[in-house]
């Protein structure tokens, strides 16, 4: 029988979310996963709020977004502050916009992801 998704241990949360455990204390390291707490002689359990916080995490490093940027996100978070979370959003997506700059290793510009110029 599967866990439920709202008492799911690290282990469990880590595989529904398609990452690593130390991932997940990482991120509670950096503030930005809550660390349950653990009942007394018994083991922390995570709920689908904790999974769709780590899976906003994962997909907001996939668009490029720094931790730092996803911990202002993260603090926008309640709703109330989506003039503010849709100014970060335009930022980074100007920053991704731009053109590169800077030169590389091979004196011909920065390279963009995925190798192209």
């Amino acid at each position: 029988m599967a866990p439920r998704a709202d008492h799911l241990t690290i282990g469990a949360l880590a595989k529904a979310a398609g990452v690593h455990v130390e991932t997940i204390r990482f991120y509670q390291r950096k503030g930005l996963l809550p660390t349950p707490d653990r009942p007394y002689g018994g083991i922390r359990r995570y709920g689908r709020e904790d999974l769709a916080r780590l899976q906003f995490i994962q997909k907001a490093k996939r668009l490029g977004f720094r931790l730092d940027e996803i911990a202002e996100l993260l603090a926008l978070a309640d709703g109330s502050h989506c003039a503010e979370a849709r100014a970060l959003a335009e930022r980074k997506l100007a920053d991704v916009r731009a053109p590169p700059t800077g030169t590389g290793p091979s004196g011909s510009g920065a390279r963009r992801p995925g190798g192209a110029l």
